[in-house]
Order: structure tokens, then C-alpha cells, then sequence
């Protein structure tokens, strides 16, 4: 896929942006990965300056994190626990000369939010509820572990300054602090936008 006509504000469809995937990683896509449309309306909510550091929680094999590279003009990073995924989101955005993005091997536990800007999380712990819609079994996927993973969200969150953005997508606002004020409600009821 050429990645230019994002570059042009052309619309892109969910199949022809999911091409630049492995077949299996394609397969994956309509459970796990961010619809284009949703991703271009997250970004441009979540980037509110040049520069903005946008945080994607369960970055997976790093769609939102590319769309929002390319359709504004925030810094994304893509922080994900599967190695695989994260080293071809690495391979994608150097293929594609993006320069604005990042993606990290890691637990959420262990990021410091009070590093970002803005939010962006699509139901990013659930796995741990229900493993019968993995990716992969190649991480522990646990009840306890949603728990904590929720838990250390919820807190970080908590203590970020005010005018910070957030963006779930199908995720329980049992993750939301109550400082954040719901801004819109879109895609059904399924993407909302939050201001601290």
C-alpha cells in the first residue's frame, strides 16, 4: 500500500490499509485493530499542537499508531507486550519513512504516563477476560492481571495535570478517573473522547 494518500487526506478503507499486514496479522484485524475512521477521528481529537505525545496503551501490531502518525502532527508511541508485533510495527513505519512514531516492548506498568500528552486505549486489557479472542498465547493472560493492569491505569491517569486527552475505544469507564469529563460520544456510543 502506498501511504501517500493518507498524506492527502484521501480516504483510506480498513481493507487496503490492512494489506501492508501478513495474512495472519490480517485475520486479527476486525477483533483487534482500530478502524481507520475511528483512528483518524482518535488523533486528531487527541493531537492538539505540533509535538503532541500521544500514547497508545496495547499498541497491537501498531495500526492506530501509524493512521495517527500520518494523519497529524503528534508523536505517537506504541507501547506493546508481544515482541513479534512490536518489532513489525518497527519494520512498517521504517518501510513507510515515518519518523514520528515509536513502539516499545513493554508492560504497561512499567511507563510513566506523566511522559505523554494524550491517551488512546481500545479495550486494551480484555484479553485478560477473555482468552478465548487472543491474539496469540505468547503472554500470560490472567483475571489478576486485568485487575492490576486496570488498577495501575486508573492511577496514572489520576495524577496527570489537567487539559490531558484520553480516547477509548469499546473499553469499560471503569478506567476513566472521574476527572475526566466525557467531551463526545461517537461510533455508537463505542469511542469517546475525555478532557482532564
Amino acid at each position: 500500500m502506498n501511504i501517500e494518500p493518507f498524506r492527502l487526506r484521501i480516504d483510506v478503507t480498513d481493507d487496503e490499509f490492512n494489506a501492508i499486514y501478513p495474512r495472519k496479522i490480517q485475520r486479527l484485524a476486525e477483533k483487534h485493530f482500530t478502524p481507520v475512521s475511528v483512528a483518524k477521528t482518535a488523533s486528531e481529537f487527541l493531537v492538539t499542537k505540533p509535538g503532541t505525545k500521544v500514547l497508545d496503551i496495547g499498541s497491537g501490531a501498531g495500526k492506530f499508531c501509524l493512521v495517527g502518525t500520518v494523519n497529524t502532527s503528534g508523536h505517537f508511541t506504541g507501547i506493546e507486550q508481544r515482541p513479534s508485533l512490536v518489532e513489525l510495527s518497527k519494520r512498517l513505519s521504517t518501510s513507510y519513512g515515518l519518523n514520528n512514531v515509536t513502539f516499545i516492548n513493554a508492560n504497561v506498568t512499567s511507563i510513566d504516563f506523566n511522559e505523554y500528552d494524550a491517551f488512546y486505549i481500545y479495550n486494551s486489557f480484555y484479553e485478560n477476560l477473555n482468552n478465548h479472542d487472543s491474539i496469540d498465547d505468547t503472554v500470560l493472560l490472567t483475571p489478576p492481571l486485568y485487575n492490576s493492569y486496570l488498577m495501575y491505569t486508573l492511577g496514572q491517569l489520576s495524577r496527570l495535570s489537567p487539559a490531558v486527552r484520553l480516547v477509548t475505544y469499546y473499553t469499560y469507564h471503569t478506567i476513566v478517573p472521574p476527572s475526566f469529563k466525557l467531551i463526545d460520544s461517537l461510533h455508537d456510543g463505542n469511542l469517546k473522547l475525555w478532557e482532564r
